[in-house]
């Protein structure tokens, strides 16, 4: 899906953010969303390290 969008609708992208967000807040929900992504990550390395001791 995503590998349909191309540069064009990329920078579209930006545009309607920083129109929507605005140049002061996209920083922070960058961060957000970075921080959101590490949580999970972490979450899921936990539940499969769980899956692997059942296992055994």
């Amino acid at each position: 899906m995503l590998s349909n969008i191309g540069i064009p609708g990329l920078i579209l992208i930006v545009i309607v953010a920083l129109i929507v967000f605005g140049p002061n807040k996209l920083p922070e929900i960058g961060k957000a969303f970075g921080n959101s992504l590490k949580e999970f990550k972490n979450a899921t390395k936990g539940l499969t390290e769980d899956e692997d001791k059942s296992k055994q």
